[in-house]
């Protein structure tokens, strides 16, 4: 996949700021924390990517920040849009800033449409009941914004059914409809996990290219690092609930300094080098099975005690923020592990 030339953020304030994050579930006596402390920034025209594997929290993030989770899941510590509290919005607050502040691209696009009703009504509907456009100019946006994403014909798209589009087609309808209301910020929830690679270079084109010249934030939720690392501009690597890892995309990805983004940097295939893969020994844990300490310290061939007994917390190191006790000791050794 070719990389995409970033756009250099705006030295702003955040629109989207989270602070010692938390989510537990689940009832009185056997609640679990799922999400654990996590601090994270998207700025106007920051592309910011969220990476790590299925269970270890990203969706639950996202879900919380737009205050999707369910009523038997609780969230802690803050998140603040454009300086406001999410959490304590009224209904008509976070109704506002769900139809026109921030937008959703889900993974599966056939998962969230209606068989039974049309593009253009999957399209122009929701913008409609917000009051944010007359049902023309809906549409007529609509059609401006298919066009500019490379959807030929679009008036006649919108009397479709989803049935009807393929699956990168769909995503890019996807694509135009959190684009439509003119959101501030929009979180992709692994928008291109159901195409095909040649697809999917093409729908996240798109999708960069919508989000550099409208100038808004993008929170990318991946499990691909190379792909997160083609699109971002800065990336946190999220294990058993927190973040283990975060800075500028081109630092994390070609220089590792946690061990657990080294391993998933090391066990990427490789189309010119004949190796075999090094998987990361073990299991991944969730949130709610981790002990005092590190959360990856069963898997880690670096862990001492210290590890297995107290947690780390985020520190710099390297204009970087790691959450690990050796990463001074065993940094020159990560490198190496990543190449092999």
């Amino acid at each position: 996949m070719n990389t995409v030339v970033h756009k250099e953020p705006m030295n702003t304030a955040p629109l989207l700021e989270l602070r010692g994050v938390g989510i537990t579930a689940g009832g009185r006596r056997d609640r679990r924390t799922l999400v654990r402390d996590v601090d994270l920034t998207v700025k106007a025209g920051e592309t910011v990517g969220l990476v790590g594997e299925s269970g270890s929290g990203k969706s639950m993030l996202v879900k919380s920040a737009m205050r999707l989770l369910p009523r038997h899941a609780v969230t802690s510590g803050r998140i603040d849009f454009e300086g406001r509290s999410v959490l304590g919005f009224s209904r008509r607050e976070l109704a506002a800033y769900r139809s026109k502040d921030v937008a959703l691209i889900h993974q599966d696009p056939r998962a969230h449409t209606n068989p039974l009703r049309t593009v253009g009504d999957f399209l122009v509907e929701g913008v409609v009941a917000a009051k944010l456009l007359a049902p023309r100019d809906a549409r007529d946006r609509a059609c401006a914004l298919m066009a500019s994403v490379g959807i030929t014909d679009p008036e006649h798209r919108l009397t479709q059914y989803p049935h009807q589009l393929s699956g990168g087609l769909l995503q890019r309808m996807m694509i135009v409809a959190a684009l439509l209301p003119a959101p501030k910020l929009v979180f992709a929830d692994e928008p291109t996990t159901a195409l095909d690679v040649t697809v999917q270079s093409e729908v996240m084109a798109i999708l960069q290219e919508q989000i550099r010249e409208q100038n808004l934030g993008l929170l990318f939720i991946s499990h691909d690092l190379d792909l997160a690392a083609a699109v971002t501009d800065s990336l946190a690597v999220m294990y058993a609930g927190t973040i283990v890892e975060r800075g500028a995309t081109a630092e994390v990805h070609s220089r590792p300094l946690h061990p657990y983004t080294a391993g998933l940097l090391a066990c990427r295939p490789s189309a010119t080098a004949v190796t075999r893969l090094q998987p990361i020994p073990g299991r991944p844990v969730s949130a709610y099975e981790v002990g005092p300490g590190c959360a990856f310290a069963a898997r880690c061939r670096f862990a001492t005690e210290e590890c297995r007994t107290d947690r780390p917390q985020l520190r710099t190191v390297e204009d970087r923020l790691v959450a690990c006790h050796r990463v001074e000791q065993i940094g020159a050794e990560l490198p190496q592990a990543v190449r092999s």
